[in-house]
């Protein structure tokens, strides 16, 4: 009975030192974030931000360093963090929330599964907007369902949310857009607006309420809203239909609704970072809760409002949820998002 009670007191003690074995220990190590572009873009500016703050919530904090790997669209960041970084938690990424797309269309150069990245979290979410030169004859997407002419919408060409924003609302609610291609950049199309020779334009929140010429236009009213991508409205848009509602409006069908799902997505996940596959459940633990940590730290919010980076965080269980809601896409689905694409 004596020894049986030994044993039994022995395993108790040894229960939290078994704990702390699981807990994975930063301490003398460099986590790096790999981010998918060049220096100095929002990319770049986001994950420096993070990376100064990061560390301190990690056990034995670590030095969290930025290296960055553009080329291809963000595509040789997304191929090396999935399939040559180490599932040890010292290597994150930091990649266009867009890039699931390829995957859904069955792209030759996507060496990855992006339900199978390890989601940390993401800084901030980012839903579509579309504007309309405020003189011109459509004051709501139910104007653009029932004119004789369609509104012209600029894009740069027809790989990007400028192209699939007007035409999901083509093909979801039956409102039609010209969609001209061919400008070389978004200041383009804004001139191309100005000048009158199209009408709208349809890109990211977070570019629309961060410079000109749209503080300047929304202050002398020379454009309106007419769509918002995200689930819900977004404070600053607060009197703007999503798409969501207007689908739930003009009764789309279930196919429709999952093509958006398909589409907006990545609006939801404007700014993610995740880590390999294959990794522990508790380094994923760790890594999520430090980021989770890092997001509401007051210097790190100084830091971001300096830098003007918007902030409206997601955590890394929202944004695997979300990964994986998008690549669910049935055949005709993803047969209709081929056809958006060109492919």
């Amino acid at each position: 009975m004596l020894k049986s009670l030994i044993c039994a007191t022995l395993i108790v003690l040894a229960m939290p030192s078994l704990g702390r074995a699981q807990t994975p220990n930063f301490q003398g190590k460099t986590v790096t974030i790999i981010v998918g572009t060049g220096a100095g873009d929002l990319y770049d500016l986001y994950a420096r931000a993070i990376a100064l703050f990061m560390g301190k919530y990690l056990p034995g904090n670590p030095n969290v360093l930025v290296q960055n790997m553009p080329g291809a669209g963000h595509m040789i960041a997304a191929n090396y963090v999935y399939n040559v970084a180490k599932p040890d938690g010292l290597t994150m990424g930091a990649i266009n929330a867009g890039l699931y797309f390829e995957q859904l269309i069955g792209r030759a150069e996507v060496k990855f599964d992006w339900t199978k990245y390890h989601w940390i979290g993401n800084a901030t979410k980012s839903p579509q907007v579309l504007y309309m030169r405020a003189d011109a004859p459509f004051k709501s997407i139910e104007d653009v369902r029932t004119a004789k002419e369609p509104p012209k919408c600029g894009t740069t060409g027809l790989s990007n949310m400028g192209y699939f924003v007007p035409k999901l609302l083509e093909e979801t609610v039956s409102a039609k857009f010209n969609v001209v291609s061919g400008y070389q950049g978004g200041n383009e199309i804004d001139l191309g607006v100005e000048r009158g020779e199209i009408q709208c334009r349809s890109l990211s929140t977070e570019a629309y309420f961060s410079r000109e010429p749209f503080h300047t236009w929304r202050k002398n009213g020379f454009a309106r809203e007419l769509a918002q991508g995200g689930r819900v409205r977004i404070e600053k848009l607060a009197n703007v239909p999503t798409i969501y509602e207007l689908m739930e409006k003009y009764k789309t069908p279930e196919l429709g609704r999952r093509l958006a799902t398909a589409l907006l997505a990545s609006g939801e996940f404007h700014r993610p970072y995740m880590a390999p596959p294959k990794m522990r459940p508790e380094v994923v633990k760790t890594l999520r809760e430090a980021f989770n940590k890092t997001m509401k730290d007051a210097d790190f919010i100084a830091e971001a409002k300096k830098k003007r980076l918007d902030l409206d965080p997601t955590t890394g269980e929202e944004v695997q949820t979300l990964a994986n809601e998008a690549l669910s896409q049935p055949k005709d689905v993803i047969e209709r998002l081929k056809k958006l694409m060109g492919q």
